[in-house]
């Protein structure tokens, strides 16, 4: 999901003192493990870093709570191994997003602090393009719940130069996620608007990591399955308006529309012109603008006018259509918070959080080395989210999307997509 283009490799930063937002305080301190050693029952540390205010908050929170009810449900541990969990934010009320900075300080706090056996995040792929070098050179093992960026683990089509290597100074694989890569995303929306009957399809994106990576995945798989691609443009996310785009995209014969990049990068605003331009022309976008930030008026989305014509892929699917254990899920998020429709992400938090106790299970001795090992040793688990691995690239097996739709505000599931990349 979601990102931002800068440098990737990094040094370690010094610790900052950052706010543990929506989490429990962790009672550790950097360099200090007295219990860290093998044999005698231990206590580590793991962390989430995730960007808990702007657009993404509703997400972000309901990933959070994902995490703990996870954590809670297994009495505080691993085994016999107490897991403190502290949740980190990695944006500001300013940038209204993660930023560089704060993702930084996040990486460099947990690399130093040498009880942590796992780091939960980021949410935003140029995040992580951030922190896994950080975390990487510290050995410590890292889950995403939410990135998609192709470059992030392999150099398949969508890719950039230099991609996934420069992310791993060591040489050692240290990020896996839960969630399909834009291989798939890709192939899942083009699937859509060719089931719609799309014939000419516009592309936009915001020239980020996620952004751009995912409309090259989209274009390619679009040209696949017949359809003509008329224009895959960059935007300038600061930029008032986008009617001369959408003009020019109207000329072309565009009778669809699909936007890749996150709800922070003007994506109201060239949703509103390209659907007044062209207001025959059915409207898409991934998982980056799936969020109540975008849909939702009230807090500044789209007008319910746009909203009824936009399409949505998220690699979430209706609660009746995961195994028993997800719908478990969903019925004790529910009893524990009090929302009767809960955030499509909360279930991701709650696996993260899971894969990762059972990793630290499986690892043997709590250590970030041996959770690691185990975490890339996943193979045929069981979880909420179906049965799935974890590749040598720290890809999931997983594969279907879901495909969902905007009334009133609210994102509301359609329909699963089987989706393979092309």
């Amino acid at each position: 999901m979601k990102a931002r283009r800068f440098a990737a490799v990094l040094c370690v930063v010094p610790a900052l003192a950052v706010a543990a937002c929506g989490g429990d305080d962790s009672s550790s301190d950097s360099g200090s493990s007295s219990d860290s050693g093998g044999g005698a029952a231990k206590t580590v540390d793991v962390y989430s870093s995730l960007p808990l205010q702007g657009a993404s908050q509703d997400q972000t929170k309901a990933l959070v709570n994902g995490i703990k009810l996870a954590l809670e449900t297994a009495g505080g541990k691993a085994g016999d191994t107490t897991v403190k969990y502290q949740s980190l934010d990695d944006s500001t009320a300013q940038a209204g997003s993660w930023t560089p900075e704060a993702v930084q300080a996040n990486a460099g706090k947990v690399a130093q602090d040498k009880k942590a056996v796992a780091y939960i995040g980021e949410f935003n792929s140029g995040a992580s393009a951030l922190s896994i070098p950080v975390l990487n050179e510290a050995g410590v093992p890292q889950i995403s719940p939410a990135n998609t960026a192709v470059g992030l683990t392999t150099n398949e089509p969508g890719a950039d130069k230099g991609e996934p290597d420069k992310y791993y100074p060591t040489g050692k694989r240290t990020y896996a996620r839960i969630v399909p890569k834009d291989t798939i995303q890709g192939a899942a929306l083009a699937t859509v608007m060719k089931e719609d009957g799309c014939t000419k399809v516009a592309i936009a994106n915001d020239k980020e990591v996620y952004g751009a990576g995912l409309a090259r995945n989209i274009e390619s798989s679009a040209k696949s399955q017949g359809l003509t691609v008329v224009g895959n443009e960059g935007i300038d996310t600061k930029a008032a308006n986008y009617r001369s785009l959408a003009q020019r995209f109207n000329s072309q014969g565009a009778d669809c529309f699909v936007f890749s990049g996150i709800t922070a990068n003007n994506s109201v605003q060239i949703f509103k012109d390209v659907s007044a331009a062209i207001p025959s022309a059915k409207l898409y976008g991934p998982d980056g603008v799936a969020e109540s930030g975008f849909s939702d008026p009230k807090k500044g989305g789209i007008p319910k006018s746009v909203g009824d014509k936009i399409k949505l892929s998220v690699a979430t699917l209706s609660p009746d259509e995961y195994p028993e254990e997800g719908r478990k899920f969903f019925a004790d998020f529910t009893k524990k918070y009090g929302e009767e429709n809960p955030d499509p992400y909360a279930i991701y938090g709650y696996e993260a959080m899971q894969l990762t106790l059972d990793a630290i299970k499986r690892s043997g001795d709590a250590s970030k080395e041996g959770v690691l090992k185990a975490l890339f040793e996943t193979k045929d688990r069981p979880s909420v989210l179906g049965t799935y691995s974890i590749d040598k690239n720290g890809d999931t097996t997983l594969t279907d999307y879901g495909i969902y739709t905007v009334k009133d505000g609210k994102l509301v599931f359609d329909k699963t997509v089987k989706a393979q990349a092309k």
